[in-house]
């Protein structure tokens, strides 16, 4: 058997600083927004090189919290890529706005920078770029647009931590950076976690008080707020994986380019711009023959994922936008064709030859 991600392994490469850390916490008492949370909210800014960080309870409620620290009100659209994740658009409609979409970029998979512009209306307040798959968005084109029109831009980095164009790494290029921690995730936590990054020391301000019921202590509320804390015991394993997050990236991308020296010629495999660094959260290939190659790949033991089978426009909640089949057509046709293959650090690299054999021998 071959997994999607082998978290066993990652953990037994750890479990004695882990398991250490963890009693350290629970001896300490202090469970909730307590000292490694706010060394992890440190060590987070200082990586990104920007002044602050909010852990928060996880990816979404760190794309919602963002939108809702900014002055967004109900009716107010975001533009932002049909090709995600569900929980991109859902932050959008939890503060009321609507999503607007925008067709994705046939190589990259990312927004199509070149269709956003005449997407935008006075009632356009920001853009929601998502780097897909660990592959940074266009950003200095698109922060230059936000800046024509004077939009936010909030960064929808749940898969691309440790990704960057020439040198700058993603979640810096715009108002503010969201992060997931998710176990899967390069940087994952063992459950749920998320971040902002930011420079806007606003909106940080309004961050630390709503993920905490509108609060910044002493039970004096100066909104209504929520509750997105991240956890106590999860910082001090973040603050272990932190460590290595780098030389995990390093050799996820060391697999990809050994799938891509044996792939090239079957299937269209990730295209990565000159001066872009992926994290390759996900090895992402495209085929016309896609659902043959994971019907192969399961016969053979091999584990394979669809990321992601229907578009978000298309999804139920969204019906009352009216959106239609057709609407983004380079997005529907890549989700019928996308399939993601294990690419995870520890994989043997007879693993890799093997799958690429499976698919080569299926096409």
């Amino acid at each position: 058997m071959i997994p999607m991600l082998d978290l066993t392994k990652e953990f037994l490469d750890i479990e004695e600083e882990v398991i250490a850390s963890v009693i350290e916490v629970l001896k300490g008492t202090k469970y909730v927004l307590g000292p490694r949370v706010a060394e992890f909210e440190d060590r987070l800014a200082e990586y990104h090189g920007l002044p602050f960080g909010a852990g928060v309870g996880s990816g979404t409620g760190a794309l919602f919290l963002s939108l809702a620290s900014l002055p967004i009100s109900p009716g107010d659209e975001i533009i932002t890529t049909p090709f995600t994740f569900f929980a991109t658009a859902e932050s959008i409609l939890y503060v009321g706005a609507q999503p607007v979409f925008v067709d994705i970029d046939n190589k990259t998979l990312n927004i199509d920078i070149d269709l956003i512009e005449e997407k935008i209306t006075k009632k356009t307040k920001a853009i929601l770029p998502v780097h897909l798959f660990g592959l940074p968005c266009d950003m200095t084109r698109l922060t230059a647009l936000a800046k024509k029109y004077n939009l936010y831009v909030i960064e929808d980095c749940a898969q691309s931590f440790g990704s960057s164009i020439d040198g700058r790494l993603t979640g810096t290029f715009g108002d503010a950076g969201c992060f997931s921690f998710y176990p899967s995730k390069n940087l994952g936590c063992y459950g749920d976690g998320g971040a902002v990054v930011t420079g806007n020391k606003e909106m940080y301000e309004n961050i630390l008080a709503l993920r905490n019921h509108g609060s910044r202590g002493n039970y004096i509320h100066s909104v209504v707020g929520f509750n997105s804390r991240l956890d106590e015991i999860q910082a001090a394993i973040l603050l272990i994986k932190l460590t290595k997050v780098e030389h995990n990236n390093a050799v996820r991308r060391e697999n990809a380019a050994l799938y891509t020296s044996l792939l090239s010629s079957c299937v269209m495999c990730p295209y990565i711009p000159e001066g872009y660094t992926s994290n390759y959260h996900q090895y992402t290939i495209r085929s016309p023959h896609r659902d043959k190659i994971k019907d192969a790949l399961a016969a053979a033991d091999i584990s394979s994922v669809v990321y992601y089978p229907l578009p978000v426009h298309l999804q139920k909640p969204l019906a009352q936008f009216g959106f239609r089949q057709g609407d983004f057509p380079v997005a529907e046709t890549a989700s019928a064709q996308v399939l993601s293959l294990p690419v995870y650090p520890g994989m043997p690299r007879q693993a890799i030859q093997r799958i690429a054999q499976v698919i080569q021998k299926c096409l």
